[in-house]
């Protein structure tokens, strides 16, 4: 069973520090990808989700789509200067104040091993630990929403154990089951389709995380908080 706190979700200023020069791209005609520098940290994401807000109140916007350290701007034209908006970006960029968003805890109970775990063996050869040791560092970390994307609902989590790296598969599997709880480098998060899938499966969570009926469709939503809770484990 999930267990979510009600804590609604806030928006307060962090002490910022010091950030390098983002990089603009072009994807289309009236699109603008800015990525963060540096590492995939949460200081990065805290700055786009402030430039997020500020982006998003400009009227020439059509739509603001935050990523992993990233910011897709969406205008309403195209521009007849895209150099200026990449100026503009920039400079927003520049003069962001980090933000943070308190979200809610949302408790994901998992199966650890099984049937679903096909990577875990693979996980422990990379890392040199054994399955208890893998099973027991994910468990024990706090993670952080960074973005929903790829699949409805899918939450990109920040917080992995370095200890626990496991890269991407260079073949992806044929067919993981929706569900499955999966580390992608140093990311983690559960499949959202049954389908081909890159990461590495450790387990499995009977949870429904993306409800298209519902009010509010995704369970996750940026700045909330996961923890993953073992219910079963069967190594």
């Amino acid at each position: 069973m999930i267990a979510t706190s009600s804590i609604p979700v806030s928006r307060h200023d962090v002490q910022p520090v010091v950030k390098g020069r983002a990089k603009v791209s072009f994807i289309g005609s009236r699109s603008f990808l800015l990525e963060a520098p540096g590492a995939f940290d949460l200081p990065a994401q805290r700055w786009i989700w402030a430039l997020s807000q500020t982006v998003s109140a400009w009227v020439d916007v059509v739509e603001v789509i935050p990523g992993m350290t990233n910011l897709l701007t969406i205008l309403k034209e195209t521009p007849e200067n895209p150099d200026f908006i990449v100026a503009r970006l920039l400079d927003a960029w520049d003069n962001a104040t980090s933000v943070d968003l308190s979200g809610k805890t949302v408790e994901i109970p998992v199966h650890y091993g099984g049937d679903y775990a096909t990577d875990l063996a693979a996980v422990c050869d990379f890392s040199g630990l054994s399955d208890r040791e893998v099973v027991r560092i994910h468990h024990e970390a706090t993670y952080r929403v960074f973005a929903l994307g790829s699949a409805p609902g899918f939450g990109y989590l920040h917080g992995l154990d370095a200890r626990i790296y496991m890269p991407r598969k260079t073949v992806p599997s044929i067919k993981m089951e929706k569900g499955c709880v999966t580390i992608g480098g140093m990311q983690t998060g559960v499949a959202m389709l049954t389908g081909p899938n890159g990461w590495n499966s450790i387990g499995y969570a009977d949870l429904q995380m993306f409800d298209p009926t519902s009010s509010t469709p995704a369970l996750l939503a940026p700045g909330d908080t996961v923890r993953f809770i073992p219910a079963r484990v069967e190594l």
